[in-house]
């Protein structure tokens, strides 16, 4: 296998190389830093709940109706070529632990127009992902609530965790670590439910057996194109696990942090994503129009005659969105301010007070709240663009991800072999696989139109960084 050609630039090793790119985390805050604020119980909360994200509840629906019962073996593909970017990105974090994350490695290993595509490529993703989560938690309360405006929703849900990621870090730790709290309850208690549902131990309901698997056309009741249509969701319905390493910065103990996230990404994944797909596509048809609307968990439940299933799921779906934007939130500010720290944007973002980078986040929410208007006034132009701009964005971070672990994996084998506390399984060839992997489902959505545009906008964002991040230098 061809070596990839060594780094652009070259840090010295040992604990000062993560300061050689970005400044690292205070104690207090009190320094102009980052504080450490984030607690073990916050960063493993955290890793557990960013699995179940408002992806998974909202989008999966169309997933199940494009690949039927083979959205099962769809998760599970994703599913490992996710693990894998999180063991490669794992590997670092661990080793050189920074606000920035992947944007730092990307700047280190291959160069800083590297750095700076990646960096504001995800943090545009992110407070886009505001938007999208704000309008989604406005619609449901304007749901039980139809006298109040959904711009009044927004705006409340907005300043809420705009000024909430502004008073320190620990807010956000605190409120993520009861957000995640509520959905891993619910996410096992559905699990729970289910299994004993599939088995027939569940009183009043006998075992469906595989009728719902076989029947209706089969596993694969659209073929090949279903089950990469399903492939395609399953993906992007992962996206947003990268925030932990981000958030692990800011912990006691980064490289504990990190390595403990990761190390248990496998079996959360597995359980609650391939699981909670098993359970609806045996319980339920996968032609049900419930799938769609009101949703899968709200489909099976209703199947099983439990009482308000359908408000019940209502609140989860409203306290994973909520989770996301306060992490959205975060993510953006931090990544901001590390791209800041490192002079790959303006330097006005780069102030902290109270440990916390209060400008990055100010101009991250404001962001996200302009998008929310965008939606309003152009829903069909700006707001369509913004949102084909990042619909394949969490691929080029993933291709960027394996690209600087294969180049850092390498460099720190000579030169500081003791930091790889983590280590990417079967390297390199695991990490290939994965480039191969992300390069693949990249072509699986020119296969697609609407995908296709997606590809080419986000594509074409991606380019314009490049481009201003090699004019920069």
């Amino acid at each position: 296998m061809t070596s990839l050609p060594p780094a652009p630039t070259r840090q010295p090793s040992g604990a000062t190389a993560a300061t050689a790119v970005a400044p690292a985390a205070g104690t207090d805050g009190t320094d102009g830093k980052l504080a450490h604020g984030l607690k073990p119980r916050h960063l493993s909360m955290i890793a557990l709940g960013g699995v179940i994200g408002a992806g998974l509840f909202v989008g999966s629906g169309a997933g199940i109706a494009a690949a039927g019962p083979s959205i099962v073996l769809a998760f599970a593909l994703s599913g490992v070529l996710v693990m894998l970017v999180m063991r490669m990105l794992g590997e670092m974090s661990a080793a050189r632990p920074a606000s920035g994350s992947f944007s730092v490695h990307a700047e280190r290993e291959i160069g800083p127009w590297a750095g700076l595509t990646v960096g504001w490529l995800f943090w545009t993703l992110l407070c886009v992902g505001v938007a999208a989560e704000a309008i989604g938690a406005a619609g449901i309360m304007a749901g039980w609530l139809p006298g109040v405006p959904s711009w009044v929703w927004v705006a409340i849900f907005m300043s809420f965790f705009c000024a909430t990621n502004l008073a320190a870090v620990k807010n956000f730790g605190e409120f993520e670590f009861w957000f995640a709290a509520v959905k891993v309850t619910a996410i096992t208690a559905f699990l729970v439910i289910g299994v004993l549902a599939v088995t027939g131990v569940l009183p009043g309901t006998d075992s469906p057996g595989t009728a719902n698997l076989t029947g209706d056309g089969g596993f694969f009741p659209h073929g090949s194109s279903g089950l990469v249509t399903g492939l395609l969701a399953s993906v992007f319905a992962y996206g947003g696990l990268e925030t932990v390493t981000i958030a692990a910065a800011e912990s006691k103990d980064p490289r504990r942090s990190v390595a403990g996230a990761v190390r248990t990404a496998m079996w959360r994944i597995a359980l609650f994503y391939v699981g909670s797909m098993a359970v609806i596509v045996t319980l339920v048809p996968w032609n049900d129009p419930s799938v769609r609307k009101p949703g899968p968990y709200v489909a099976v439940l209703d199947t099983l005659g439990i009482p308000g299933a359908a408000q019940v799921m209502n609140v989860v779906v409203l306290i994973a969105l909520l989770s996301a934007m306060n992490a959205n939130i975060y993510g953006s500010s931090r990544m901001a301010y590390s791209l800041v720290a490192r002079g790959q944007g303006p330097k006005a973002l780069g102030k902290v007070g109270g440990g916390v980078p209060r400008r990055a986040v100010l101009a991250s929410s404001a962001f996200g709240f302009a998008a929310v208007l965008f939606s309003y006034w152009w829903p069909t132009t700006v707001f369509t663009w913004l949102l084909n701009m990042v619909g394949a964005a969490v691929l080029v971070v993933w291709a960027f991800i394996a690209v600087a672990q294969l180049r850092m994996r390498r460099r720190l084998e000579h030169e500081a072999p003791e930091q790889l506390t983590v280590r990417m399984w079967a390297f390199p060839y695991l990490t290939w696989a994965a480039l191969a992997g992300i390069v693949a489902v990249l072509v699986l959505m020119t296969l697609d139109a609407d995908n296709r545009i997606q590809l080419y906008f986000t594509l074409g964002l991606t380019a314009l960084l490049a481009l201003v991040g090699k004019l920069r230098r």
